[in-house]
């Protein structure tokens, strides 16, 4: 014997039935959970009564660029609103959030902020508005946006590029005063977040941090601003590759001229302005990356302290060339005693020498004769301890040819060491200032 139960065999019986969902149910706009249609969304909450609370928190998502000739940089963040409507509370017995997207934001009153200073602003939109809108029973809201905001920072490039800058992103409401909207971080410092893989290739971000002022316009009145401030040192690695270390060896390259002959003019001067060409191309490459400021930088002062050294090594063989030539020129007027040396006369004098060399001098007036005619000059006159000056009084000025002779070799022993120290001191003060 078989048993049947009626309820079994009857597909319609609630045994079968699924219990439907009531987000799919298709209710009349009274049933509304939110009842958006009934309210008038254009005005703030508790409109004529005190301000609306409207909490801020911040999510850091990249720090893009930071642009010194500019003077702007660029963020991705997420903004996140927090405020109360009781025009949006519902009733839910389970006392869940729903969620939605842009478009409700559409239909509702939502805080006007927007960023001071931003040059260029965006919100995301794919592959959909990055917009989120979340309502509790209560009424409290959640508002959150993906933004990309372009916003001015003004630089002091006084340092640079041994510099700290420090910018800020500022928000505030566009159209309610303090009255209307009370604008605040919601939880303090703690509102703002970065990611940790947040990195620039010419900064070092040492801080972010938050604050809060009034902002004040003659003809609206008084606003809450929030900041969002970050620090931000940078890295001087990449320009002492690019810029110290070529200007230095520059300056040393300058000073090889000094141990090279005086007499080689085909190799000192191509030395010289080949230096100083090169420091004016990097000047110029420097400068060429860099706002048109009206003060001096750091880098402007080694630059051109070291572009002074490197003319002045070129100034120094100037005056090298300039006195040997006046050197020779009065050389050609040295008188020629060409006769041999008197019976019972001095031995050794200016006439000995001079007949010893003057087959020589008679040959011509070329530099290499006259030089070696003055060389053995000297080595007579060290050898007799100075006589040779005494005994050609009256014939020539020999005093006064000895002080050009010393004063043209003492001009490059004197640059060997006043140049190197002179450019060692100057970064001791230099890296001692600005480090």
């Amino acid at each position: 014997m078989t048993l049947s139960d009626p309820t079994l065999s009857d597909p319609t019986s609630s045994i079968y039935k699924r219990s439907q969902d009531a987000t799919k149910v298709s209710v009349t706009k009274s049933d509304q959970l939110l009842s958006i249609g009934d309210q008038d969304f254009t005005m703030r909450p508790n409109f004529g009564g005190p301000a609306v609370p409207v909490g801020v928190d911040v999510q850091v998502e990249s720090l893009d660029t930071i642009s010194e000739v500019d003077m702007d940089f660029t963020m991705t963040l997420y903004l996140r609103h927090y405020w109360k409507d009781r025009r949006l509370s519902f009733h839910s017995s389970t006392n869940q959030s729903m969620t939605f997207d842009g478009r409700l934001v559409k239909k509702i009153w939502v805080p006007d902020l927007f960023f001071v200073h931003s040059k260029r602003s965006f919100t995301h939109d794919t592959t959909t508005d990055n917009v989120m809108l979340r309502v509790f029973p209560d009424g409290k809201v959640l508002y959150s946006l993906r933004v990309t905001v372009t916003s001015m920072c003004s630089m002091d490039l006084s340092c640079f590029p041994l510099d700290t800058q420090t910018c800020s992103l500022e928000i505030e409401s566009y159209a309610y005063t303090d009255d209307d909207l009370m604008l605040y971080w919601k939880e303090g410092n703690e509102s703002l977040n970065t990611d940790d893989r947040i990195s620039l290739s010419q900064f070092l971000i040492q801080e972010f941090r938050t604050s809060s002022k009034l902002a004040f316009y003659s003809s609206t009145g008084w606003y809450n601003r929030l900041y969002i401030n970050f620090t931000l040192r940078r890295h001087i690695f990449f320009f002492l590759l690019q810029t110290y270390f070529p200007a230095t060896l520059m300056v040393m390259l300058s000073w090889v001229s000094f141990w090279i002959d005086r007499r080689a003019v085909p190799a000192r001067v191509p030395l010289g302005i080949t230096t100083v060409l090169t420091m004016s191309t990097i000047i110029t490459g420097v400068n060429a990356s860099m706002p048109r400021v009206s003060y001096i930088k750091a880098v402007d002062i080694y630059l051109w302290v070291s572009f002074v050294f490197v003319f002045l090594s070129v100034i120094e063989y100037a005056a090298v060339n300039y006195l040997s030539t006046r050197q020779e020129r009065r050389e050609r007027r040295l008188p020629c005693t060409c006769e041999a040396p008197r019976p019972g006369g001095p031995t050794g004098g200016y006439g000995e020498a001079a007949g010893r060399f003057g087959l020589m001098a008679s040959l011509g007036n070329g530099v290499k004769q006259r030089e070696t005619v003055l060389l053995q000059l000297a080595m007579e006159r060290d050898q007799l301890g100075g006589q040779v000056t005494d005994q050609v009084t009256g014939h020539v000025n020999s005093g006064g040819y000895e002080s050009t002779w010393v004063d043209t070799h003492i001009i490059d022993s004197y640059a060997r060491v006043l140049f190197p120290g002179s450019y060692v001191l100057f970064n001791i003060i230099y890296w001692s200032i600005y480090s």
